[in-house]
Parts: structure tokens; sequence; C-alpha cells
């Protein structure tokens, strides 16, 4: 089955500008990018990001108000903020240098399992298993029934060949994103149909990967939403450097709901996103 996906990969795997590079720091930068992101949105911000930020040194070396004015256009801010305490914890434990140890690499701030594990396959050509919602719901499918945490993170160290971490887990990862997909999967184009227990048995409901481990369950609506007022602050904060207490409400989008608006920038102050200005407004911090 593996020399069956590795060939279909070999042929239709996508053409993603990171799959062109083993520098950890740049891989490091599209995964944080990619999570929650579509990737059509994330390859002209990664370039971007990796033209003003090269190496890890200089996103240390800047402020984390320069990271988020980069993060523009992204969503998620927060990411922003975690990318620059990652970089600086590489320079100030690992002189620089991006640690190819799953122990070191969690020990990171903002760096998860998933992180981990991709930095590990990707940057360093590891075989270990990296399951993210795409290859989660292609394991649970091929189990034929939903995976707990272990049992998923199991199944994929299990399933790379040797010596093929960094080649198999870019196949897995477009095999669910364009065929194995949450909905209508293109079975019939599944070049590897005949190891999937679940299209085995007519692919009947429930379908395994609905609740498995690692599986995306879909994002809140983000219209009319917390997020929301916060991004708008944010974006406010990009433009201006600084949003008053005075129009803090307006530039949330709740003029007629101020105390939602403090909560709102409350939060942020708490992500590391924004600093309390001292007068109940914020500023960049």
């Amino acid at each position: 089955m593996s020399g069956s996906l590795l060939s279909w990969a070999a042929d239709r795997g996508r053409d993603l500008p990171w799959r062109r590079t083993r520098d950890p720091w740049a891989v490091l930068v599209s995964e944080v990018m990619l999570q929650q992101t579509q990737v059509a949105r994330v390859v002209p911000a990664w370039e971007s990001f990796l033209a003003r930020f090269p190496d890890v040194e200089t996103c240390a070396a800047a402020g984390v108000a320069e990271v988020i004015g980069q993060w523009a256009g992204m969503g998620y801010n927060r990411r922003a903020v975690f990318l620059h305490r990652a970089a600086v914890a590489v320079v100030e434990r690992h002189d620089g240098v991006v640690p190819d140890d799953l122990t070191a690499l969690l020990a990171l701030p903002g760096i998860g399992p998933y992180t981990a594990r991709a930095l590990l396959a990707f940057a360093f050509e590891r075989d270990v298993g990296v399951v993210d919602t795409n290859a989660a719901r292609v394991l649970a499918r091929w189990a034929g029934h939903r995976l707990t945490p272990r049992e998923v993170q199991a199944a994929a160290d299990a399933a790379v060949p040797a010596g093929e971490g960094w080649a198999w887990n870019q196949a897995m990862l477009d095999l669910g994103a364009t065929v194995c997909t949450a909905r209508r999967p293109a079975c019939d184009d599944c070049p590897v149909r005949s190891g999937c227990a679940w299209a085995r048995a007519g692919c009947p409901a429930p379908d395994p990967a609905v609740g498995s481990a690692g599986v995306s369950r879909g994002q809140s609506r983000f219209e009319g939403s917390d997020r929301q007022g916060r991004a708008r602050l944010v974006d406010a904060l990009r433009a201006e450097g600084s949003v008053s207490a005075r129009v803090l409400a307006e530039r949330a989008g709740w003029p007629d709901d101020p105390e939602r608006a403090r909560r709102a920038a409350a939060s942020l102050v708490a992500d590391g996103l924004a600093a309390d200005d001292g007068a109940g407004g914020l500023a960049l911090p």
C-alpha cells in the first residue's frame, strides 16, 4: 500500500513552496501559518514573512509588534505571538538552531505535538507520523473505527515506510486534503482504497472519522463573534499604533456594547497581542 500512495503523490502531490526547503525555520513558519488557514492564503503570506524574517535570529530580535504587523491578513493572531516566542526561545536555549529533538521542540512556546512532529518529518526527514486533521481522517477510515489520541499517533508512526518520512507524510496530507475529504470523499480515485476498512465495508454511516482523535470538528462562526471583534482591534492597532478608550468599542465593531469591547481588549492583553495603555485603551505590545 505504501508504494501505491507514494507513486500517486509523486504524480499528483501538491507543489507547495515550503516543500522545496528543509530549512527548519521556514518549515516552522509554514506549519504555524497552516493551522486553521487555507493553503492558498498561506503561500503569499509565507513568502512575505520570510522576506522580512528570513531566520530565527531576525524574528527573535524584532519586537513582537513587528511580527504581529507582518501577520496582517492571516487571522488567529495569537499564532504570531507564539511564533515570536518560539524564535526567542530557540535563540536563548539553542543558540539560534531549531532543535531536532521531539522533547526540545515540545518545550518551545506554542509548539504542540503536531507541529513538533511536522518539523521532524519535513525539516529533518525523520520517520515519524504527522497527524493533522487530514491524516487523522485517513487513518480513522483505514481502521474502520474511531481512534483515540494514542491510537491515531501509533497508527501514523507505524504506517511510515523506513526512510520515507518526508514523502510519506506529505502524501498523507495530500490524500486527506484532495481525495479522502471530509465531505464526499473520492473513494474511486483513492490509490489505497483496497487498504481502507471503511471503503471495503461500503462506507457505512457513521463515518469513523467523525469524532475520531485529531479530526477537526470545524471552526465556530466568525461573523459576529468575539474573535471578529478581537481581529478588528488588532487591525486597528496595526493601522494606528494605539486605540484609545474613547474609540475602543467603535474599533471593535460594537459601538453600543462598550463592555464587550473592554472584555475583548483585556483578552488581547492577556494573550500578548496588545498592551494596556494605562487609560483603558490599547497599544501595540
